[in-house]
C-alpha cells in the first residue's frame, strides 16, 4: 500500500505571515494538529500543536508569526512511499504526521490516525477473524505445508505476521484466518509436529 492511496488530500495550510492566534484558532476549528506551512505553492515548513502551545505562552503572542516558531525543514515523504517506510519515519523521528509532498509540492498530509488505519486494514483486523499462533520450527516447507492445511479446512488467510528472532525455533508464526472452526485445525497442527501456543477466535 502506498501513501497516496491512504493520505488525505484536502489539506488545510496557512501561509508563513499567519499569527499564533489564528493558527491556534484554525487547528481548533478544523480540529486538527498539524498544520503546513506554505508559500508560492510549496512547502516552507509545518507547525503543530504542540509548537502553537508554547509559542503561545509568550507576552507578545499576537506579534510572533508563524515564520518565527515553524519547523523550517519538517521531515517529508512521498506519496509513492510505502506505508511501511512512513511508519518507519514517523517512528524514528517521534512525529506524529509527515507532509507529502511531489518536489517541494505539498499534496496531502499522512498522519499516526492514517498509517494505523493502512495497518489494520493490511492485517484484516476488523474481519469477522481468529488467529493461530504458532511456532513453525526448521521443518522444511513448514510455511508451505501449514498454509495448504488451513486451505484444506477452507481457512481463508487474511494476514500473517512474525516475530523477529534470529534463532528460527523460536520464532512465533501469527496464522489470522477468515471465522471458522479453530479446533480441527489445531488438532492437525499438532499431530504434524508444530507447536501452537495460543488460539484467539
Amino acid at each position: 500500500m502506498q501513501v497516496k492511496n491512504q493520505m488525505s488530500r484536502k489539506v488545510v495550510t496557512i501561509p508563513p505571515n499567519t499569527s499564533i492566534l489564528r493558527a491556534i484558532e484554525i487547528m481548533r476549528e478544523k480540529s486538527i494538529r498539524h498544520l503546513p506551512v506554505v508559500k508560492n505553492g510549496e512547502l516552507a515548513g509545518l507547525v503543530t500543536e504542540g509548537d502553537l502551545r508554547q509559542a503561545s505562552l509568550l507576552s507578545l503572542v499576537d506579534k510572533v508569526s508563524i515564520d518565527d516558531v515553524m519547523i523550517k525543514k519538517p521531515v517529508t515523504v512521498s506519496p509513492e512511499a510505502s506505508i511501511e517506510e512512513a511508519a518507519r519515519l514517523v517512528y524514528w523521528h517521534k512525529i506524529g504526521g509527515l507532509p507529502v509532498v511531489a518536489g517541494r509540492k505539498l499534496v496531502g498530509i499522512l498522519t499516526i490516525v492514517d498509517i494505523l488505519a493502512a495497518f489494520i486494514q493490511l492485517l484484516g483486523i476488523l474481519k469477522s477473524s481468529c488467529r493461530i499462533d504458532m511456532i513453525l520450527g526448521n521443518k522444511p516447507h513448514a510455511f508451505a505445508e501449514v498454509s495448504a492445511l488451513l486451505r484444506n479446512h477452507r481457512a481463508e488467510i487474511i494476514s500473517v505476521g512474525m516475530s523477529n528472532h534470529k534463532d528460527r525455533k523460536k520464532r512465533v508464526y501469527y496464522f489470522r484466518v477468515g471465522k471458522c472452526p479453530v479446533k480441527p485445525i489445531v488438532n492437525e497442527l499438532k499431530k504434524k509436529g508444530y507447536k501452537v501456543l495460543s488460539v484467539v477466535e
